[in-house]
């Protein structure tokens, strides 16, 4: 997500231990592994699941893993609607029972010049959108999380607008990489402050589109106005693809720092998935889009 940080050079300590209610609720059964996984490094789950942009529950990248400890993810049910065939609510383990999970071990980058590698547990994307059937019109999938104040303290403020949106255009939300993600770190459901029950991955774009906590998944004709862009539009754009080229209003994007790592390293195209760049053919991209 968006905003500037300092990103301390050692691990983040393990300020809030991972809860057995974390790791062991959830045994995926037939874990597939997946050729889109990258051989690096795996970031532990300890920095991932204590350092957190989640802005619902606080500014503050520390905290929320102690705010969203008791957050309650069921019943939790996805309204699916607009421009598409089958317009339905699920619930969220049905839609996780849609197809085998697939570990797939992916880069991430912040906006704000940090990155992870996580072991994300879901699969394609395209799989729901297929079974619900979109009309040939529909040109974009937006993307809504819950908005719950009185679970989720920082929507008692209006640090943003409330409830968080994002979006994808269609052949971006069905390209085999784009995750629908409701697991990490093998046999572990998503961790709260990670976005349970149900989030998007998508690798080559900063990490501020990758919603969380989805509620509500809709088809639409037209370019949906996704959170950040409204809330800055000068500074976030609706594509956001990682781009080493085009550096942010407010600080380079040319390298990042991994956490855990003293040294930056060069940040990659596409954050390194080369595979979607025909998805951009023709357009600028030395445009900050």
């Amino acid at each position: 997500m968006a905003g500037a940080a300092t990103v301390v050079a050692t691990s983040i300590p393990d300020l809030i231990s991972p809860t057995t209610t974390v790791l062991a609720d959830t045994k995926f059964q037939n874990l597939q592994k997946s050729s889109f996984s990258t051989t690096e490094k795996i970031t532990p789950f300890k920095d991932v699941s204590n350092y957190n942009n989640y802005y619902e529950f606080s500014t503050d990248k520390y905290e929320p893993a102690g705010l969203a400890k008791n957050f309650k993810t069921r019943p939790w049910k996805v309204k699916i609607d607009g421009l598409v065939s089958k317009k339905q609510e699920f619930e969220v383990d049905d839609i996780i029972k849609m197809a085998a999970p697939e570990e797939r071990i992916y880069r991430h980058r912040c906006v704000e010049g940090w990155s992870i590698v996580v072991p994300w547990v879901g699969f394609s994307l395209s799989v729901l959108i297929s079974k619900v059937q979109p009309l040939a019109k529909a040109k974009f999938v937006e993307f809504t999380t819950i908005y719950d104040p009185g679970q989720m303290p920082g929507q008692r403020g209006n640090v943003l607008d409330w409830p968080y949106v994002e979006g994808l255009r269609m052949d971006e939300a069905m390209h085999p990489l784009a995750l629908l993600c409701f697991g990490m770190y093998g046999d572990a459901p998503l961790a709260n402050q990670d976005g349970a029950p149900l989030r998007i991955v998508v690798p080559w774009k900063y990490g501020f589109k990758s919603a969380k906590a989805i509620v509500r998944i809709r088809f639409t004709d037209s370019q949906p106005v996704n959170t950040w862009n409204k809330s800055a539009p000068n500074e976030y754009g609706f594509y956001s693809n990682v781009n080493p080229n085009v550096d942010h209003p407010r600080w380079s994007q040319a390298k990042e720092r991994r956490l855990g790592e003293f040294l930056k390293r060069p940040t990659l195209m596409f954050n390194g998935y080369d595979q979607v760049a025909s998805l951009y053919s023709g357009m600028d991209l030395k445009k900050y889009f």
